[in-house]
């Protein structure tokens, strides 16, 4: 079974924003993404890192997959527990749940931002953030 954490943050809300990926295979990191996404809202940010989750899990081809995010309002809106009010993310909130419709077994999971994992992934998208901003200011995630 795959656990993909993701995070997402943007310095300013909107601000540049940047998400990351730590994809593992039994507590064994096999891969890190990270991408720089322009302007964006934090929420924004949280969705394109689940979305990228999501495309690596595809990628790799495992039936069972389990996606932990930090994000409660993006969790709880997958598991429909939460309605998407906002107009600006209902379309990412349907390509992701369009994609994670291609995984056969799929969860999604809400975590502290203190996970280990988590810290290291938005470690990962501070760096692409200072790559491409130049600004050593930590996002909000």
């Amino acid at each position: 079974m795959l656990r993909i954490y993701s995070d997402g943050g943007a310095r300013g809300n909107p601000g540049p924003a940047a998400c990351a990926v730590i994809v593992t295979r039994d507590g064994t990191i096999i891969r890190e993404v990270s991408e720089f996404l322009g302007e964006g809202t934090n929420n924004y940010a949280e969705y394109r890192g689940l979305i990228m989750a999501v495309r690596e899990a595809i990628g790799i081809g495992d039936d069972y997959v389990e996606f932990i995010m930090d994000s409660e309002l993006v969790v709880k809106q997958m598991t429909g527990e939460y309605k998407v009010k906002s107009e600006s993310l209902r379309s990412l909130h349907g390509d992701a749940v369009s994609l994670m419709s291609q995984i056969k077994n799929p969860s999604i999971v809400h975590v502290r931002r203190e996970n280990p994992m988590i810290s290291r992934a938005d470690a990962l998208l501070n760096i692409e953030l200072d790559i491409r901003t130049g600004n050593g200011q930590a996002p909000r995630s």
